[in-house]
């Protein structure tokens, strides 16, 4: 697949990304920026939610993990079903009952507005580190797809992405996001089915042949309840999947905006029972996809890669397969790296104009939007900064361990609101900050020492045990006077 027509398929895709931008942007306001208006119907959340939860990483990594993991990430959406369950349930009731624009208001609410600002400042380290390297990989891919054959900078790649990023996101916000996301949804979906159909009239399969091509794959075991010391384990990734999608997703500005968006409290729900059921079909199709990735590799005497990253790409783009499959792998590649980073530079605008900032206290309507403007810029020059650090790194092992600093960020929140919910105490707010620091540092600690003298390999579960001493320390710095009750 030439450079040429994967550069066309750009332009083509950024120019309808345009159009159905400035169309929703109509007319917007803060209110629609931060939280769509709160006019956004259930099933246009819906669909918007099925491709936000799949990132760029996401689209490359999944179909290339079967390799190494088999289809045991199902197990994680099994826990993924259950975090939906207690999002729809126990956190959305409580965000529409007060009322909140960002999460973290609800902090203050309970306890204060020093933890309040803990917890946007715990949300915007991983967001900005997550986000970052997120676009840092489909960069890398796109820089050696395309703009190495035109000799453009890796420094110039990064720029135009976050600068058609800034532009579409600058106004309209949330309601620009449902749109593009539904779009991105639509582009994800129909690029996983082109090329599972393209290996498949390649193999000449039929449907039948690839359903048992997939089951009969050797990398198609689903559960693993045999080693109870492994990261695999089954009821360790159930955990995991919950944790993490509760905390991730349900206590992550980027994501809940868009549920947040919808009229009711009954949309809202009905949008993540919904985006709950169709993430289970999407993985696995994408998981089916690797399997079949690898069949293919096998079928067409293709080198194997040496990392599960570049077997996607690999096979669509250098694999002998139709140019439609190349054309639909870009596409997928491009919309879920476009959605991804405007909903983080949206969610760090918000999460800096109304939780640090206190926007909705301090300022009039607008005033507000020349801080929010101006907060829109700096999150996106940060995140060109922190992209290029990763560039000048360029090691898969740091990468690697930011990406889990990142994730252990999430657990303070986890324990504060876990802890705001359960218990009536009140707190110390002079000591959360520190909580905050020292819960991912013990967390860090307790996985070295499972590890190294128990042979005990703590896994995606790691996020409760950080919170749980988030939960401990909060509990040392409370008291049962002077409640602060939500």
């Amino acid at each position: 697949m030439s450079p040429e027509i994967i550069l066309l398929t750009l332009a083509a895709y950024l120019a309808l990304l345009f159009l159905l931008a400035r169309r929703r942007a109509a007319g917007a306001d803060n209110a629609t920026f931060f939280i769509g208006g709160r006019r956004t119907s259930w099933y246009a959340a819906t669909l918007a939610m099925i491709g936000a939860a799949m990132s760029g990483v996401t689209f490359i990594s999944v179909p290339g993990s079967v390799a190494a993991d088999s289809f045991s990430y199902m197990q994680m959406v099994v826990g993924f079903t259950i975090g939906q369950l207690i999002i729809a349930f126990v956190l959305i009731p409580i965000f529409y009952r007060r009322g909140v624009v960002s999460l973290y208001e609800w902090l203050d609410i309970r306890f204060g507005a020093t933890t309040h600002r803990t917890g946007a400042w715990c949300f915007m380290v991983a967001k900005v580190i997550g986000a970052a390297l997120k676009i840092y990989v489909v960069c890398s891919v796109m820089q050696i797809l395309v703009f190495d054959h035109f000799n453009i900078s890796f420094t110039f790649n990064v720029l135009f992405t976050l600068l058609v990023v800034w532009l579409y996101t600058r106004s309209g916000g949330v309601r620009s996001l449902i749109a593009t996301d539904i779009l991105q949804s639509l582009c994800l979906v129909a690029s996983i089915i082109v090329c599972i159909w393209a290996i498949c009239h390649r193999m000449d399969l039929s449907f039948g042949g690839a359903v048992d091509a997939v089951i009969s794959s050797p990398y198609s075991q689903m559960w693993f309840f045999d080693d109870h010391s492994s990261s695999r384990y089954f009821w360790k990734m159930v955990a995991g999947g919950a944790l993490c999608l509760v905390a991730m997703t349900g206590l992550d500005q980027d994501m809940m905006q868009r549920n947040m968006s919808c009229r009711t409290m009954r949309d809202s729900q009905t949008n993540v029972i919904l985006t709950a059921i169709c993430q289970i079909v999407v993985i696995l199709l994408f998981l089916s996809l690797g399997a079949l990735i690898y069949r293919y590799i096998d079928f067409a005497a293709l080198p194997t890669p040496a990392r599960g990253d570049d077997a996607f790409p690999l096979v669509a783009t250098h694999g002998g397969l139709p140019v439609l499959a190349g054309i639909m792998f870009v596409i997928g590649l491009i919309s879920s790296t476009y959605s991804a980073a405007g909903a983080s530079l949206t969610a760090l605008t918000t999460a800096f104009t109304i939780d640090v900032m206190d926007g909705r206290k301090r300022y009039d309507e607008s005033s507000l939007t020349r801080l929010r403007h101006r907060t829109h810029i700096v999150m996106a020059a940060i995140l060109f900064v922190v992209i290029l650090i990763f560039k000048h790194l360029a090691s898969d092992s740091i990468i690697n361990l930011v990406f889990k600093v990142a994730g252990y960020t999430y657990g303070p929140i986890l324990g504060m609101f876990v802890f705001g919910m359960i218990s009536r105490r009140n707190i110390r707010e002079k000591a959360v900050p520190a909580i905050a620091l020292l819960s991912p540092i013990m967390s860090y600690i307790l996985q070295w020492v499972a590890a190294e003298k128990f042979g005990y390999h703590i896994g995606f579960e790691l996020l409760g045990y950080n919170a749980l001493f988030t939960i401990f320390g909060l509990y040392l710095a409370s008291s049962k006077n002077n409640l602060k009750n939500e």
